[in-house]
């Protein structure tokens, strides 16, 4: 949830409650269904004369236009309905037809705002009179679907804070959203009832349930602040244990500027560079050392507080520690064993460090090797380019750095992922290598943003 503090954050519209009653909810989404439902029959019908050409065309067009009246009816419940939506854009890709995918891809947290009289009530609820030892700025920096951002000041010490207030009743509301959203995708036919959109469904449960516990994320926060606070490349926030809870966040406030900002753009690209380098190397060590990763790629979850380019350097500003994930030890040691084929460009050492997973384990050699050069693909940024003659030369600099914004990376990898899953052998990903792969895309896409170049052997020599 990002706090950009280059740019006001006001003239939004905001609103008095949620729907986060049970019935409110039912009916809105029982109306989205109804209609989703009679359009399908009527396109049915309509379409039963058509030669299968254009029925296929027409049932194309269809699908889209439903997928986004799907998606505008979703954002306006807000809440953890909004949430699964965007859950599902982000990781869902393989079970959902694209249509429904690009729809979701819509759902942003760029929402109404709960009024201040009703965050004032929460808090009220929340602090007691403790509320009183805070002078709160009405206006929020930040909101998402499940919670909204407010600076603070400790009237007593001054201290500068931010207050991140989770919407009243939406924690209770999870699993009745996740009830009445499958059973829209069900009525609606839009989406195929699968096996794995049930599973999806359940890591979607556990993950919500996970973030909206403030107390875990605030043990998580201070866990990452402890690991990084001799990092001077970094900035975690500094949770104020004095008025947290289940449901309310407090800690440091941090300034810096959206990763997206023009202000970035007008930095020297050396800079750009050290800022993206220390993008992708946290999420090396999140993997590698510490076995645990923020797994939401969204750009939000990053500022950058620029230095004065003299004793002060540029900082990354980590947010948002809600949606952490653990890894087991089998499935690092494989992560590990990947990466060190890709920086070796080494397609037989890939498809060996494949051995031992299930899911690999089931391919016939065909399929493996054609999955083991996707991967190759994949750490093309990591490689050494003295063993990968692949790289062409325009995406290297003269000092062997690799050019994110002249990879053209994540369509590449989209190509050859589509490819790979025409495969009657190919099945859905264990969906922790989903998590770690939309991870990776998503600094993919902010070091390109960046347009830096990084340093391959810095990056992994330290993980070989």
């Amino acid at each position: 949830m990002s706090n950009d503090t280059s740019k006001p954050f006001s003239n939004k519209q905001s609103i008095d409650n949620l729907k986060t009653s049970g019935f409110e909810r039912r009916m809105s989404i029982a109306k989205t269904s109804l209609n989703i439902g009679r359009r399908w029959a009527g396109n049915s019908v309509s379409g039963m004369f058509l030669n299968k050409e254009a029925r296929t065309a027409r049932n194309q067009a269809f699908m889209e236009t439903q997928a986004n009246y799907l998606a505008a009816e979703l954002g306006k419940l807000k809440g953890s309905v909004v949430k699964i939506g965007q859950m599902l854009a982000i990781y869902g890709e393989h079970i959902l037809p694209p249509e429904i995918t690009r729809a979701l891809q819509t759902l942003n947290d760029d929402t109404a705002t709960l009024s201040w009289p009703t965050i004032e009530l929460t808090l009220r609820d929340l602090l007691g009179e403790r509320l009183n030892e805070l002078d709160i700025d009405p206006v929020p920096i930040g909101t998402a679907s499940l919670a909204q951002v407010h600076r603070a000041t400790v009237i007593t010490t001054g201290e500068q804070v931010v207050l991140k207030i989770q919407y009243p009743g939406v924690a209770d509301a999870i699993n009745s959203d996740l009830a009445l959203f499958k059973r829209l995708l069900k009525v609606s036919n839009i989406v195929p009832q699968t096996r794995s959109l049930d599973a999806w469904f359940e890591e979607i449960r556990d993950l919500l349930h996970h973030e909206v516990d403030y107390e875990a994320e605030a043990v998580t926060t201070e866990r990452f602040y402890d690991r990084l606070s001799n990092d001077p490349r970094y900035v975690v926030p500094k949770i104020n244990r004095e008025y947290s809870k289940k449901r309310l966040l407090c800690m440091s406030y941090e300034p810096g500027v959206s990763v997206v900002s023009d202000v970035l753009q007008q930095l020297s690209h050396e800079r750009r560079s050290a800022i993206g380098q220390a993008a992708i190397e946290i999420m090396m060590q999140e993997i590698f050392v510490w076995g645990e990763m923020q797994t939401d790629p969204n750009f939000g979850n990053y500022l950058v507080r620029v230095g004065d380019n003299e004793g002060e350097p540029d900082k990354l500003v980590l947010l948002d520690f809600g949606a952490i994930r653990q890894f087991d030890e089998n499935l690092l040691t494989i992560a590990h064993g990947l990466l060190k084929a890709g920086y070796h460009h080494d397609h037989d050492a890939m498809v060996l460090a494949m051995t031992g997973y299930d899911f690999f384990d089931s391919m016939s050699n065909k399929v493996r090797s054609d999955v083991a050069s996707l991967f190759l693909l994949a750490t093309e940024p990591f490689s050494n380019p003295a063993t990968n003659p692949d790289i062409p030369s325009d995406r290297l600099d003269e000092k062997g750095r690799y050019i994110w914004a002249n990879s053209k990376l994540h369509s590449r990898l989209s190509t050859a992922a589509t490819r790979a899953m025409r495969s009657f052998e190919f099945n859905l990903p264990p969906k922790e290598f989903m998590f770690i792969s939309r991870k990776f895309i998503g600094a993919y896409t902010l070091l390109t943003v960046l347009n830096s170049y990084t340093d391959s052997n810095k990056l992994v020599r330290p993980y070989l």
